[in-house]
C-alpha cells in the first residue's frame, strides 16, 4: 500500500514515500537525552519549554514579508562570497533550550541526506537575503517559526555554496513540515555525528561543537 505525504508538491503532485519514517513516543519529546521524531501532520505534546506547537497562521506572502522577520536580527556575518560554479544557498541550524538540536529528514532521502539541517538554493530567485532565505526554509522543511540568532558556517555542497545559521524556535509546528521533508527530529548534541552523517554536513557539525564549547 502506498504512503503518500499530505502535502503535494509545488507542481501540484503527490509525493510518494519510498520508506515511510516512523514517529518516536511522544515522551521522547520531554526527555532531553532521547530523540523526538515526528512524521507528517502526527502527534505531539502541547509544546515544549514553555513554547507551545501551534501552526503559523500569518505566514509571509511576498519577499518583503519574509525579510521583515530579519530586521530584528543583529548580529555581524562575513562577506557572503559564493564559490564559482555553485547555488547560493541558506540554512539554519536550530537549537532547543534543553540542548538538543532540529534536524529534517528529507522525502525519499533526496541528495542523499537520510537526516540534514533546513536550506535551500532559491534565495536568488526569489529575490531573498541569506538570512530571509534560511527562516523560509526552515518553515517549509520542519514547520517551524525560527529567529536567527547569529552566523555558523559556509560550507561548499554538491552543487550549492550555504551559509548556515543559528537560530531559535519561537512558534509553529513540525508536524506543518512541507512535502520536501519525510520527518523532523530533535537530537540530542551526543547523538548528532550518529544522525547527521552525510559527508557534507561534517562541517557544520564540527562548527556546532566549537560552538557548544563552553570556556574553562
Amino acid at each position: 500500500m502506498s504512503v503518500y505525504h499530505p502535502r503535494k508538491d509545488e507542481n501540484g503532485k503527490l509525493v510518494t514515500l519510498a520508506k515511510p519514517s516512523q514517529p518516536s513516543p511522544l515522551e521522547a519529546w520531554e526527555a532531553s537525552d532521547q530523540v523526538a521524531t515526528v512524521i507528517p501532520d502526527g502527534p505531539l505534546p502541547k509544546g515544549l519549554n514553555t513554547i507551545p506547537f501551534c501552526s503559523w497562521s500569518n505566514l509571509p506572502t511576498s519577499s518583503q514579508d519574509w525579510e521583515l522577520l530579519v530586521d530584528g536580527a543583529r548580529f555581524d556575518e562575513p562577506d557572503f562570497i559564493v564559490e564559482p560554479g555553485k547555488k547560493p544557498a541558506s540554512g539554519v541550524v536550530l537549537l532547543e533550550p534543553d540542548g538538543r538540536v532540529w534536524a529534517v529528514s528529507p522525502s525519499n532521502q533526496f541528495g542523499g541526506y537520510t537526516t540534514t539541517f533546513p536550506k535551500g538554493s532559491q534565495l536568488a530567485k526569489e529575490g531573498l537575503s541569506t538570512r530571509a532565505n534560511a527562516i523560509k526554509e526552515a518553515y517549509e522543511e520542519s514547520g517551524l517559526r525560527v529567529e536567527l540568532t547569529g552566523f555558523l558556517i559556509d560550507v561548499s555542497r554538491s552543487t550549492s555554496f550555504t551559509r548556515y545559521y543559528v537560530g531559535r524556535r519561537i512558534s509553529g509546528s513540525p508536524a506543518d513540515m512541507g512535502w520536501e521533508s519525510q520527518a523532523v527530529h530533535l537530537i540530542p548534541r551526543q547523538h548528532l555525528t550518529s544522525v547527521i552523517n552525510h559527508k557534507n554536513d561534517a562541517p557544520i557539525l564540527k562548527a556546532l561543537s566549537d560552538l557548544m564549547v563552553v570556556p574553562s
